[in-house]
């Protein structure tokens, strides 16, 4: 595919030698980060087909969140061979995302613009790096790891701490935030833009194109519930009122028509999935 590389000047806040240094290792930067789109989804179809799972037959188990679609993997030899294989692409993906902070995100915006753009791939960098360190737990069989929603977890964590309860609040306003970003992004005009599938037909491309709309949709509909109950806990003082992914899908599928509003959430994070694979293969990465 060829490689149209962004200007290269502007970058104050980034010294030479980090610049010199991601560049030379520019091509395996992109083997990384397709890789690690490729491991994305992986996670995300297996999260979708819980969700599924739990929406068709509510009494056989709930949904889950990104770790413990993982544990579906947990299954002997090849089981660990693919959790390896994926926990590796989750660490390209995070240095992939401390890349576009560190070095693209200055060649494409500046001021405030860059600040969040930086911030929210930080976060992103940090959180798959973590999701690439259970994954490899689960590969080596090491001990450890909880079953418990882990956005729960910290929330109590952190309202031990005197600065906890406004650091809830943060949070939650960020992932609305973010959740927001994803909605209006799945449907702006540039949705697919760096996405060049030049071989696929023109009927295909439109599919798949409203595929990761949808996808992309439902991921920021989750992310925007989970926010809102994240701000609850910290407004309200409760720990126990925040849920991540997991607790956000078990939430809907308690609601009112629950199994139709889970079943449409979880064919949209299969989506999402799907979507994943698409960018891996065809997505144009900025050289570095």
């Amino acid at each position: 595919m060829p490689r149209n590389p962004l200007p290269t000047g502007g970058v104050p806040s980034v010294g030479p030698a980090l610049r010199s240094a991601a560049r030379e290792a520019s091509p395996w930067i992109e083997r990384l980060a397709r890789l690690g789109y490729a491991a994305r989804g992986v996670v995300y179809l297996l999260v979708g087909y819980l969700a599924v799972r739990a929406a068709l037959s509510p009494a056989g188990g709930g949904a889950a969140d990104q770790k413990g679609a993982l544990r579906l993997l947990d299954t002997g030899g090849a089981g660990r061979a693919v959790l390896a294989v994926v926990a590796l692409g989750l660490a390209g993906f995070a240095l992939w995302r401390a890349v576009q902070a560190a070095v693209v995100d200055a060649r494409e915006e500046h001021g405030g613009k860059l600040a969040v753009r930086r911030i929210y791939h930080g976060i992103s960098g940090l959180l798959h790096l973590a999701l690439a360190l259970e994954a490899a737990r689960l590969a080596l069989r090491k001990p450890g790891g909880g079953s418990g929603d882990e956005t729960r977890h910290w929330t109590a964590e952190a309202m031990q701490r005197g600065w906890g309860r406004y650091a809830v609040i943060a949070a939650g306003a960020i992932l609305i935030g973010v959740a927001i970003k994803e909605i209006v992004g799945a449907f702006a005009r540039d949705f697919a833009e760096r996405v060049h599938v030049h071989d696929l037909d023109a009927g295909l491309r439109r599919n798949v194109e409203r595929l990761g709309r949808f996808g992309t949709a439902a991921r920021g509909v989750v992310f925007g519930i989970s926010g809102w109950f994240v701000l609850q806990a910290g407004l309200k003082y409760s720990p126990s009122e925040a849920r991540g992914l997991g607790g956000v899908l078990d939430a809907l599928g308690d609601a009112s028509y629950g199994q139709v509003l889970l079943g449409l959430v979880a064919l949209g994070l299969i989506g999402f999935g799907v979507w994943q694979f698409v960018k891996a293969r065809y997505m144009h990465l900025p050289a570095v």
